[in-house]
């Protein structure tokens, strides 16, 4: 069974900076785009950043400036730097995997706290 593995969550004052990663073993990397969703209580889950293997990169205008998603294809890693953080960007952090070849499978992380407060 495929698993995502994320870590780099936890707690930052507004303003502050966080680094997310996620390793994918078991998928094929070099067919899947990549994403980080955010999930806030009370609230539907959302895409926040997705990164295809071309590299091509699509962020939610809200975090759009402060934060940027890349990957190393290499590690089967895919990161999610976030600067300028604030308050409203407290949420579970989820990664996401859509593998396309040779068959569309989806995936998912078990998900890390990101809390924003002083």
């Amino acid at each position: 069974q495929v698993q995502l593995v994320e870590s780099g969550g936890g707690l930052v004052q507004p303003g502050g900076s966080l680094r997310l990663s996620c390793v994918a073993p078991g998928i094929i990397y070099r067919f899947s785009t990549m994403g980080w969703y955010r999930q806030a209580p009370g609230n539907q889950r959302e895409l926040v950043a997705d990164i295809t293997s071309a590299g091509t990169t699509n962020y939610a205008d809200s975090v759009k400036g402060r934060f940027t998603i890349s990957r190393d294809n290499a590690k089967n890693t895919v990161y999610l730097q976030m600067n300028s953080l604030k308050p409203e960007d407290t949420a579970v952090f989820y990664c996401n995997a859509k593998q396309w070849f040779p068959s569309a499978q989806t995936y998912w992380g078990q998900g890390t706290q990101v809390t924003v407060s002083s």
